[in-house]
């Protein structure tokens, strides 16, 4: 196994190829401004499309210097345990399950229960 494992090398970052025949496509470079005043100039290739928004080094959206405004996806109403609960169950019957389970812990303490039984 010795005999086969390269020395001298590591392969996790360096590289043999080399830049020779490589030819770079021109770039242009935009400057970004985000609401605190910060401003990123990022370089992108001519060929590429240019994002109206990219997020700034301070986390908040940064737009396009002199570009098109973004448009604005429309934001899904974030859905909380308790609407999840309401798809599945009506509020009677939440009260009922919240009633069975009060008579459980009643009982389990030693105290009688207060739902009234039918027979």
């Amino acid at each position: 196994m010795a005999e086969r494992s390269l020395r001298g090398t590591n392969l996790s970052w360096l590289s043999f190829e080399s830049d020779e025949g490589v030819t770079f496509s021109e770039r242009r470079i935009t400057r970004y401004i985000c609401p605190d005043g910060h401003i990123s100039e990022l370089p992108f290739s001519v060929e590429a499309e240019i994002p109206p928004l990219w997020e700034c080094r301070c986390g908040l959206d940064a737009k396009l210097v002199d570009g098109p405004e973004p448009e604005l996806k429309p934001t899904k109403h974030q859905r909380t345990h308790w609407d999840m609960l309401l798809e599945r169950r009506s509020i009677p019957e939440l009260e009922e399950l919240l009633e069975e389970r009060l008579d459980l812990l009643r009982i389990q303490r030693g105290q009688k229960s207060s739902r009234k039984r039918t027979a």
